[in-house]
């Protein structure tokens, strides 16, 4: 046997990212036809970094057909070439992560250790997809019938669009294009134009690690750039992370255009804190999954459900916590960095006073936080709230920023109820020593993820990631199984050889012996 695409051509190191940052088409920078910039901010001192271009949908088009002779190429070459590059591309990952954690800090804000552990995060999904030998074959009955033989093959589907998000920059596009690539397509990442440096990095990274030019792109934009991806006739698949309405937009205009999609959304994540728990254990969880990357992830605690005869004692260690928190810019060893624009940081601000005004009480109040950075960064503390209101925004709304919201309850019933009447389904937790309370919480919770005393329950890269109700649009998950069933489309063959004695005619039904 011998493979089609088998000698990568020699590729210079990962190119430094320029003060405007072009699309990466068949395996280089690209300018595009579109005059339209968009600026990128270091959200730690509040300035423009560099500028990145805004694709038009006629530049989304000729990148797509550049995909689309890739991934004919791609899909013929052989299993054991696919897996060589991934392993290469895991290799120098590993090497370089840190180069790759300079760049989420200096454009999303959050600190070097949340970069470098996003990192590693996705990296759990680039050694899942160097398995792909054994995750996409199928699977064989000899003699079914009679002489027949029945199996089935896994064929990737060709081009596929990933439209990720501004708050995991590189893992979301890792957990994606990982397998995507790893199965035989070829892929369009449209990354967040607030932090759009990483994906640049990646494909370059990868280009490096010998995967041939146009199986990796990369388009640059706003709404006329995805909305370009989910109605081209050459994409036959969408996978999709960020805002709930904008989640539901990109499931219904896909699938109304043919495509299978995966599409995750927001969330309102709730911790319920039984009597019997180990309050410390939970004050350092909830500060945690409440703060880390300056809450703006999709699976932060913001909601702490406590049971009535321990909240008072709860919110009090979870105050302490917070006081030897450091705001700051995420180069300097600082606990929590900035958010990543000032209209967001405002937008959460304003929350805050909407949770006094519904009649919340402010423990801790992030605004009048002293950061150790640049005065113009977009810093916010953190910030604690009690005796949140349910029917305050602040509870409803996915305030997506550094708020930790404490909600008293009577007891299990109570907050099952409360968290089974969200609209949300994304993650939960329970923190309890009562082994049976903990199995009927997760039997009985409408929630797709779920911790038993672990606050951030994001599970492994050979499971499967994704929630319910709003916060999931589509039938797959990301990654694990999912994720190969989604980047696969499975055929099932019949087969019968004919034995050289056969001769004769038999319109009939095949006969079992």
């Amino acid at each position: 046997m011998t493979d089609t695409m088998n000698t990568p051509p020699e590729t210079p190191a990962t190119p430094a990212i320029p003060e405007v940052l072009d699309h990466w088409r068949a395996g280089a920078p690209w300018t595009g036809t579109s005059t339209r910039t968009a600026p990128v901010y270091d959200p730690a001192v509040g300035r423009i970094r560099r500028h990145v271009r805004m694709a038009t949908a006629g530049d989304v088009d000729a990148v797509v057909a550049d995909a689309a002779d890739a991934a004919r190429r791609w899909r013929d070459t052989s299993v054991a070439r696919r897996q060589a590059v991934m392993f290469r591309f895991r290799e120098l990952l590993n090497a370089r992560t840190d180069e790759l954690a300079e760049i989420l800090t200096a454009e999303h804000g959050k600190v070097l250790g949340d970069a470098r552990g996003e990192i590693a995060r996705g990296i759990e999904v680039v050694e899942f997809a160097c398995g792909l030998g054994h995750l996409t074959k199928g699977a064989y009955t000899e003699n079914a019938s009679t002489g027949i033989d029945v199996y089935t093959l896994r064929q990737p589907l060709g081009v596929v669009g990933i439209i990720s998000p501004f708050n995991f920059p590189a893992m979301v596009p890792l957990w994606f294009f990982s397998l995507a690539i790893a199965a035989g397509n070829a892929v369009v990442l449209k990354p967040s134009e607030k932090d759009p440096s990483a994906a640049n990095w990646l494909a370059a990274l990868f280009r490096e690690a010998g995967l041939p030019e146009g199986v990796l792109n990369v388009v640059h934009g706003d709404k006329e750039a995805v909305d370009a991806l989910l109605t081209h006739d050459d994409v036959a698949a969408i996978s999709f992370v960020g805002s709930t309405p904008i989640a539901r937009h990109v499931y219904e205009t896909a699938t109304a255009h043919g495509k299978r999609v995966q599409a995750f959304g927001g969330a309102k994540n709730h911790m319920l804190v039984l009597p019997d728990a180990d309050l410390d254990l939970v004050a350092d969880a909830a500060v945690n999954a409440g703060f880390g990357s300056a809450g703006e992830r999709c699976m932060a605690v913001s909601v702490v459900l406590a049971v009535e005869s321990v909240a008072d004692d709860l919110v009090a260690r979870i105050a302490t916590r917070m006081a030897t928190l450091r705001t700051g810019d995420g180069r300097r060893g600082c606990d929590m960095g900035p958010l990543i624009t000032a209209a967001h940081r405002d937008r959460v601000s304003a929350s805050i006073e909407t949770a006094r005004d519904d009649g919340a009480d402010i423990v801790v109040d992030g605004r009048e936080v002293s950061p150790d950075g640049d005065p113009n960064g977009f810093f916010l503390g953190p910030t604690l709230l009690d005796r949140v209101p349910l029917t305050s925004s602040a509870y409803r709304d996915e305030i997506f920023g550094p708020v930790l919201a404490v909600v008293r309850v009577a007891g299990y019933t109570h907050g099952v109820d409360i968290i089974n009447a969200s609209p949300y389904g994304n993650g939960t937790a329970i923190f309890t020593n009562d082994g049976g309370a903990a199995r009927r919480f997760q039997h009985e919770v409408g929630v797709g993820m779920i911790g038993v005393n672990v606050p951030i329950p994001v599970p492994v890269a050979y499971h499967s990631f994704g929630g319910w109700k709003a916060s999931h649009f589509g039938d797959a998950k990301a990654y694990g199984t999912h994720g190969i069933d989604f980047f696969t489309a499975e055929k099932a063959v019949t087969s019968r050889w004919l034995d050289p004695s056969h001769g004769g005619l038999d319109l009939g039904f095949p006969q079992h012996s």
